[in-house]
């Protein structure tokens, strides 16, 4: 708690002065470009990764970036999507896994938590990304365990990503071309950033290849 404490003062001493037009300019009203679907996972700062300033983002995280298909789960993701879309008019939304993620690594497992229904109730909506790796890398169950889990995180970013397609204010986003989605992961040991691109089925890094918006969400999973 003190390490926060002390962060606070040194927020409030040093770095908010100097910003002190910027959080004024903010204080009524934000108009941020991107929603951030990511992970809950503390290793992952998207401000930080992205050198984002406040107002920049509308975030939303929670255990597996997961977002449940509209109308199973009434809960805050949807109401957060809705809300961005509908009422923030985002142009983007960035669905973002990560490396050695721990909801990943639940799913893989295919364990149940008896001290934690509600985290293998949530989980079940990643279950789709476990068919998708049966269906396109069947051969998975020969891979190393580190292979499986890279390949099952990126197969659950792309079924998200189908997930959030059912979204009736991203759909109609997605229709009008005022909306453009993203499918991103993570690696944490490097820094770097691997986009989605549909058209070659692959995640390609933001490093060589500029991002496009993805419109039919279909994965090529390979091991390496």
């Amino acid at each position: 708690m003190q390490q926060l404490l002390d962060g606070y003062k040194h927020f409030r001493s040093e770095v908010f002065p100097k910003r002190a037009n910027l959080f004024e300019g903010l204080a009524e009203h934000q108009k941020p470009s991107t929603l951030f679907i990511t992970c809950a996972d503390s290793r992952v700062v998207p401000d930080m990764i992205l050198q984002s300033n406040p107002g920049d983002l509308f975030i939303c995280r929670n255990a597996g970036n997961i977002v449940p298909p509209y109308g199973e789960t009434h809960g805050g993701v949807s109401a957060t999507i809705e809300y961005a879309v509908m009422a923030v008019g985002v142009t983007n939304i960035i669905l973002c896994g990560h490396s050695n993620c721990g909801a990943m690594k639940a799913v893989l497992s295919g364990k149940k938590h008896d001290t934690m229904p509600t985290v293998d109730s949530w989980l079940h909506h990643s279950h789709s990304a476990l068919q998708l790796l049966d269906s396109e890398a069947p051969q998975h169950q020969r891979w190393t365990e580190k292979e499986r889990l890279r390949a099952l995180t990126r197969a659950n970013v792309v079924s998200q990503l189908h997930n959030l397609r059912t979204h009736p204010s991203v759909a109609a986003g997605l229709t009008k071309g005022t909306l453009n989605i993203y499918g991103w992961v993570y690696e944490i040991h490097s820094g770097e950033i691997q986009s989605f691109n549909h058209v070659q089925g692959r995640f390609l890094s933001l490093d060589d290849h500029a991002p496009i918006p993805v419109t039919q969400p279909r994965l090529q999973l390979m091991a390496s």
